[in-house]
């Protein structure tokens, strides 16, 4: 995959991160990546291992997850407002994915923050060269 295509993919993978709950399809995300929709669900799919549209179903679910957990929405609201256009494919998709029902994964989780993911851990609690102090020398220079 040459740098300007990987930039391409990466333009229509950010556009699914931003706009989730908008209407998205393969030709719309095609069109971002500047391809044919065939060649960019092959494509995308090599490049982060789901389809395009299992990405935006994985996206809409995570952002359902964090609203079940931390407001008082009720499932059908939320349902809407990460762009499902059903309460039935929202929760066919949100059981696949999470492995339980809307209404239990908030029963489970509600008030609980999202995990964080282990590279930002890293980054956060990473030393910075640039910061840290330099040991006094034995000779106290």
């Amino acid at each position: 995959m040459t740098p300007e295509e990987a930039a391409h993919l990466r333009r229509a993978k950010d556009l699914v991160d931003r706009a989730y709950a908008e209407p998205l399809d393969v030709a719309a995300l095609a069109r971002q990546a500047h391809a044919s929709p065939w060649h960019f669900s092959r494509r995308f799919k090599e490049a982060y291992g789901e389809s395009p549209h299992q990405y935006v179903v994985t996206r809409r679910v995570e952002r359902a997850q964090e609203l079940l957990r931390n407001t008082g929405l009720s499932v059908t609201e939320i349902c809407f407002e990460v762009g499902f256009e059903s309460l039935g494919s929202f929760s066919s998709a949100f059981h696949r994915i999470a492995g339980m029902t809307p209404t239990a994964y908030r029963a489970a989780h509600a008030g609980l923050y999202p995990a964080i993911p282990g590279c930002w851990a890293a980054q956060w609690t990473r030393p910075n060269g640039a910061r840290m102090e330099k040991p006094a020398s034995p000779a106290g220079d």
